[in-house]
């Protein structure tokens, strides 16, 4: 008899539990605060006892100037002094005078030394707290170090690399804790991505295969010329579904690629994508009477070509298809200004209302219509375009036109 297979194994537990404080004495634990706590005290314990000192030595200073005799007595007959007090002689002056006046010069001479005094001390104090300020900036940027390379990580992370991690090293705080979170959360975001990746390559070759292999059928059986002619009817209305179905399949990944940023780089002309573009739609805007213009300058940004070239292909192709029937024009044009490269397409249409704009960068969404009931496509293209200007750094505006149409404008980062 066959052993019973062991249960699988429950799945590992987090190293880190928010939860339970590690340690037999968690107060005795080097946080944050504890250790700003320690650093701030002892800072100002180190400047109380610098200032006490400085004052007691400038005090010990004016106590001498204060109690000097402000006379010096220069022979033993009658009182003569030399003295810098006004009002002291010493010859003739009757004693209640003469003392009086001595007072007074000692009273003045402790005001000036008092004086003195005060000044002394606000100049130190202000030399300890321009001392006492860069030593606890420095500190302060000791301190807050991890933050920053957490920060540097997370900005380098924006960017889509995913397999960068912070590892931080020191005591086990609050910011240690922090960098082990986001490691693990960057664990699970690499595993989910890499499988929506795995998903996306997979659903590309499932997908189209079954659909190439309808539209080789279907040709194959339209290219019999003894078919009956409703037979080649159905044939031809078929391909046309097996087509849109693919262009929808092409749509939906191209999407799903395109909702990540741009890794690898290249120099890319706008004026030669928006070119390159209008090449392909010129066909289709001959055949439909719509006048294509404009001047493209040079606009050189980083990015994929092929993604930037998708953009100005599914505007054009809609400012063609969502024209009027007579006299109708399309407008591409290129520059580069205030550090931005600008692809801006307009063109004549229909009165699109404002509070419909928004609407039509959804997917599947279009002009008073969804999901179905439009042969001009499958209801992406704007969605691919916003994706796209959105992994290059980079944003698409939609204003509808005065007399109808829109103004598409994308900017991207030089």
């Amino acid at each position: 008899m066959a052993a019973t297979p062991a249960p699988p194994s429950a799945p590992p537990k987090p190293t880190w539990d928010p939860g339970q404080p590690e340690g037999p004495f968690p107060w005795l634990r080097p946080t944050i605060r504890i250790r700003l706590t320690l650093l701030y005290g002892g800072m100002f314990l180190i400047a109380g006892i610098l200032l006490l000192s400085i004052i007691y030595l400038l005090a010990a200073q004016a106590l001498r100037q204060g109690n000097a005799l402000p006379f010096t007595i220069v022979d033993g007959g009658p009182i003569r002094v030399s003295s810098s007090c006004p009002g002291v002689n010493g010859s003739g002056q009757a004693v209640d005078q003469f003392n009086a006046a001595i007072n007074t010069c000692i009273l003045e001479q402790r005001r000036h030394a008092l004086d003195d005094l005060l000044s002394r001390s606000l100049m130190a104090l202000m030399g300890l707290s321009i001392i006492a300020f860069a030593f606890g900036y420095a500190m302060a940027g000791r301190v807050l170090s991890p933050l920053g390379k957490i920060t540097r990580t997370a900005r380098r992370v924006v960017g889509s690399d995913l397999t960068r991690r912070i590892e931080l090293d020191g005591p086990d705080d609050e910011l240690k804790e922090l960098a082990d979170t986001f490691d693990e959360m960057l664990d699970r975001l690499e595993r989910a991505f890499t499988a929506q990746q795995r998903f996306v390559a997979n659903a590309s070759h499932e997908l189209r295969t079954p659909l190439a292999i309808n539209r080789t059928l279907l040709e194959v059986h339209l290219s019999d010329p003894g078919a009956p002619v409703e037979l080649q009817q159905l044939g031809k209305t078929l391909l046309a579904t097996n087509e849109r179905s693919e262009q929808l399949v092409e749509g939906l990944l191209l999407l799903a690629r395109s909702d990540n940023q741009i890794i690898e780089r290249k120099p890319v002309d706008l004026a030669e994508v928006a070119s390159r573009a209008l090449d392909q739609a010129r066909g289709e805007a001959q055949a439909k009477g719509v006048e294509i213009r404009g001047e493209r300058a040079l606009a050189v940004v980083q990015g994929n070509g092929v993604l930037l070239e998708r953009i100005a292909l599914n505007l054009v192709q809609n400012a063609v298809r969502y024209n009027v029937p007579e006299g109708g024009w399309v407008e591409v044009t290129t520059e580069a200004v205030h550090g931005q490269a600008v692809l801006l397409v307009s063109n004549t249409g229909p009165v699109v209302p404002a509070y419909e704009v928004d609407n039509l960068f959804e997917p599947f969404r279009r002009l008073r219509t969804e999901r179905t009931g439009s042969d001009k496509g499958v209801g992406l293209g704007l969605s691919i375009a916003r994706s796209v200007a959105r992994a290059h750094g980079g944003r698409i505006q939609a204003v509808p036109r005065e007399g109808g149409g829109l103004v598409m404008r994308v900017t991207l980062p030089l």
